[in-house]
């Protein structure tokens, strides 16, 4: 795809469950993102066929049934739903959550991760880089978690900082989307955009609900002054062996 500005989509904000990106609507050829908006004591059955899901809680309160089972989610709390199974989601408020989703291969089983920053870092909570580009990482769907295709997670910049710094592609193993949260306009980050080392191709102005595909290429973010770069990221393997964390490339233009 030759043109850059088509990967960035303005996810709903009307109630009911969104297909915000798939491969037919974008050049991503496993990862699809998806937005449910319910209002108070609206509720939502969850399933698909063929797809594992992955969802976070961006706003507001859900209440998950799965197989019998309730669980209370607050935000950044999120719950992995294998293909074929059915979750019932209804709220006590406003919800917002986003959802990732990759081919289903029978691998994986539901759970939920409730957010927690006091785990010490490790596999699920990490912190990356330095300032000024220092971000904090919380696995949704980590590497050593049972699933398919995702690995998925929040990450959470320093304000007016960089995040995914230095730019880094994974081209060859993983394609990723992310979606933006926590950035309320007029305040906005900025995605930049390049399959090319030490270029430029794209700028795009994110706020929260923007979605932003990386089929291929660099993406480093950075917020506005006073402003952190928020967003649910969801990276989708292109092969099975290729759901790893590890397989970045940095750009070697920069340090």
């Amino acid at each position: 795809m030759k043109n850059l500005s088509s990967w960035k989509y303005c996810s709903p904000e009307t109630s009911g469950f969104h297909e915000v990106v798939s491969p037919d609507n974008s050049a991503c050829k496993t990862t699809w993102a998806f937005r449910l908006n319910l209002e108070k004591n609206e509720t939502h059955i969850l399933t698909h066929e063929a797809l594992e899901l992955n969802g976070v809680v961006i706003s507001g309160r859900a209440i998950l049934v799965f197989n019998g089972n309730k669980y209370f989610l607050e935000e950044r709390d999120a719950f992995y739903l294998p293909a074929k199974e059915t979750a019932k989601i209804s709220t006590d408020s406003r919800l917002i959550m986003f959802f990732g989703g990759a081919p289903y291969h029978d691998m994986g089983k539901f759970f939920v991760r409730k957010y927690d920053l006091s785990l010490p870092v490790g596999d699920i909570h990490q912190i990356h880089g330095k300032s000024p580009w220092q971000r904090e990482v919380f696995m949704t769907v980590a590497q050593q978690d049972e699933a398919s295709r995702l690995i998925c997670g929040v990450t959470e910049g320093e304000p007016g900082q960089w995040t995914s710094w230095p730019p880094h592609q994974h081209t060859a193993d993983l394609e990723e989307i992310y979606c933006y949260f926590n950035i309320p306009k007029p305040q906005f980050a900025l995605h930049l955009a390049s399959r090319f080392p030490g270029q430029i191709e794209e700028v795009f102005t994110v706020s929260t609900g923007d979605f932003v595909i990386i089929p291929e290429g660099y993406h480093p973010t950075c917020g506005m002054p006073g402003v952190r770069s928020c967003y649910f990221w969801i990276m989708a393997a292109h092969q099975l062996t290729g759901r790893r964390y590890d397989l970045a490339v940095n750009d070697p233009n920069y340090g």
